[in-house]
């Protein structure tokens, strides 16, 4: 059962960031609009956990980046 939760876990994640985006180059989706932002940061989590299972931790350390970044772009948006 846990295989298939976090295989899941990287079809969502695919999904929301490559989903967020396609939006964003459509002009659908600004990249400072915080549902960009949360895409990318709930996406990059699920890929953390996704890669980190697989042993891919090169990826696992980028996505771990990608979340930071997110985090931070949030924080400033309400600050």
């Amino acid at each position: 059962m846990l295989h298939y939760t976090i295989e899941t876990l990287g079809w969502i994640a695919s999904a929301l960031i490559v989903g967020a985006y396609f939006l964003n180059m459509q002009g659908k989706l600004d990249a400072k609009d915080p549902r960009y932002i949360w895409a990318n940061l709930v996406g990059g989590l699920f890929f953390v956990v996704n890669t980190y299972y697989h042993g891919a931790y090169p990826s696992a350390l980028v996505n771990v980046v990608w979340v930071l970044i997110a985090v931070f772009s949030l924080s400033r948006k309400t600050a």
